[in-house]
């Protein structure tokens, strides 16, 4: 753990890309391999139980002390966060403190803390036992660890324990320093990255074993997924626009199908296995060759239907154990290919895409003689003729209810993660409304003494019984200004708050915003009656007065010019 410990204190303090896979990567070599499979998963922030939350452990201090809550809500609006509060008050605090311990097994942690037990110990024994305990040993135990530990150890025992590690190392740069480290392809480590993690010696050799020349199948596991970046038409605008295939940008989960011998396999680019939440598709697969994988959509569309329905109807199905038939019939599924990745069990994916696009046409020509072609269409797409014919084919493509297109170059291989110059991404113009800025909230991290994420509101919908309309909660956003934005506006902050409400204030309705979003819908669960997908920062309209700004009814106008559209099909 103290190995751990400086390694995370090393990469805080530094800037470079270089040094921090640096850093990495010797960590990585010199450490106990149990120890490193410990450090890869937390460095990349792979998602693990909860096992005490920053409120209990708060709880436990101020239970402790006798600490009030706005006292404690003060100080975390300074730090932006709840483990690292608790490490800096602990040593002014802890001398006020007393207690004694019941339990002998703490007595026995406390021993072994003394002689630097390895990390795995950490994870595995001690965190997972204290947040087994009940309440009143559990605060005793904790308060123990508290004392026994040395000051600069607090912060990261306060994190492990509550599950919330972060410390902004990005997960490309954790897969460039294994790479490094143990001189293999970054495509080779992002693939063994996709079979399910275990915090062992054996997975931590398997991921930085030495390249082996042959390659058996990969069974359930997917490849690593190539994304588009944003289009910046100077990049491409020297280029012949016949070098381009153009599809629609379908609103879903993006998918990989696997059919292996052993089994169907869909997961998502957030590398979850949802067969259970799309058994129609599963289903549907047992008509695709064994070795097959596809990458795809999984979206909301029904057979007798035009166009797909919009994502909120996909979103009833996520997360759920099993999916009864009422569900299946009111928000039915397809899965739309768009591209071949392994066929008959060889890998496709440095094949240009022309070529891909050739095979998966016969795949797909295959599975209709066997199924229902709808659960698995192929994306509408074509090769480009002209670039005036972009704008033109992206707003067919949304009237299709489709997010935009896709621009791929017809050479491009299927690479991983996000490389730019081979496949952009060109969506639809986002729906905007003017709203005002009333409630502020420090950030975390870096921006922990800025107010950087931010609440706006709409004008109540006027009428003659509210002569007097009222600013409604429309959204939250939390990007969208750059770096001189963000600290002129917490300067305006500070000196036009009304209240404050622990880290958060409310201020004079005053400035107004443009608000982009991808999408709208009614909500029960929202003030307004709306809710918005991805909403963002577009402008601060400084033009603009907040008696200018948007209603909800103007909000309502746009939900049912989308309602309409998707009615239409």
């Amino acid at each position: 753990m103290d190995a751990f410990a400086a390694l995370i204190e090393d990469l805080d303090e530094s800037t470079g890309t270089k040094r921090k896979i640096d850093l990495i990567a010797g960590h990585l070599q010199q450490a106990d391999a149990h120890d490193a499979a410990w450090t890869v998963l937390l460095l990349m922030g792979e998602r693990r139980k909860r096992l005490i939350t920053g409120r209990r452990l708060r709880n436990i201090l101020q239970q402790a002390s006798a600490m009030p809550d706005w006292l404690f809500d003060d100080c975390r609006s300074h730090v932006g966060d709840s483990a690292e509060t608790l490490s800096l008050l602990w040593p002014q605090l802890k001398h006020d403190i007393g207690g004694h311990i019941h339990n002998p097994n703490v007595t026995i942690w406390i021993n072994q803390l003394n002689h630097s037990p390895p990390m795995h110990w950490w994870m595995e024994q001690l965190l997972p036992a204290v947040a087994a305990m009940e309440a009143e040993e559990q605060s005793s135990a904790v308060l123990a660890i508290w004392e026994a530990l040395p000051h600069d150890r607090l912060f990261l025992f306060n994190k492990l324990l509550t599950g919330g590690f972060r410390i902004g190392v990005a997960r490309g740069l954790v897969v460039k320093a294994i790479a490094t480290g143990f001189n293999l392809e970054e495509a080779l480590v992002l693939e063994r990255l996709m079979a399910p993690a275990d915090a062992s010696e054996h997975w931590f050799r398997a991921l930085t074993a030495a390249t082996s020349e042959e390659r058996g199948n990969r069974g359930p596991v997917p490849y690593p997924f190539f994304l588009a970046s944003p289009l910046k038409p100077e990049t491409i605008e020297d280029t012949a626009p016949s070098e381009w295939w153009v599809e629609h940008k379908w609103d879903g989960i993006r998918g990989q199908l696997i059919q292996r011998e052993s089994g169907t396999y869909l997961w998502s680019r957030g590398e979850e296995l949802i067969n259970e939440q799309f058994p129609e598709l599963i289903e549907m697969a047992l008509a695709i060759p064994a070795d097959t994988v596809l990458d795809g959509e999984v979206i909301c569309w029904a057979e007798s239907e035009q166009q797909p329905r919009p994502f909120s109807d996909l979103q009833r199905r996520l997360g759920r154990k099993s999916v009864g038939r009422k569900l299946r019939l009111e928000c039915p599924v397809s899965f739309v290919a768009y591209d071949l990745l392994e066929r008959n069990g060889q890998d496709l994916r440095s094949a240009p895409l022309q070529q891909r696009l050739e095979q998966l046409s016969a795949v797909q020509q295959r599975m209709d003689a066997i199924t229902a072609g709808w659960r698995c269409r192929l994306s509408s797409g074509q090769q480009l003729e002209h670039w005036d014919q972009l704008d033109r084919l992206r707003q067919e493509a949304v009237e299709e209810g489709a997010e935009g297109v896709m621009l791929k170059h017809l050479q491009s291989p299927y690479l991983s993660g996000r490389k730019r110059g081979h496949w952009w991404k060109h969506k639809r113009d986002p729906m905007t409304l003017d709203a005002v800025l009333i409630y502020a909230q420090a950030g975390r991290g870096r921006r922990a003494n800025l107010f950087t994420d931010y609440t706006f509101a709409i004008w109540e919908t006027q009428t003659e019984s509210t002569s007097n309309p009222q600013l409604v909660t429309f959204a939250k956003a939390y990007s969208g200004l750059n770096d001189a934005e963000i600290l002129e506006l917490d300067r305006w902050i500070r000196s036009h708050t009304r209240e404050r409400f622990g880290p958060t204030r409310s201020v004079e309705p005053e400035l107004v915003f443009e608000i982009g979003f991808e999408g709208i819908q009614t909500s029960r669960r929202h003030k307004c009656g709306l809710a918005v997908r991805f909403p963002r920062i577009l402008r601060w309209r400084s033009d603009r007065t907040a008696d200018s700004a948007n209603t909800i009814e103007d909000a309502r106008r746009l939900c049912d010019q989308v309602v309409k559209r998707t009615s239409s099909s």
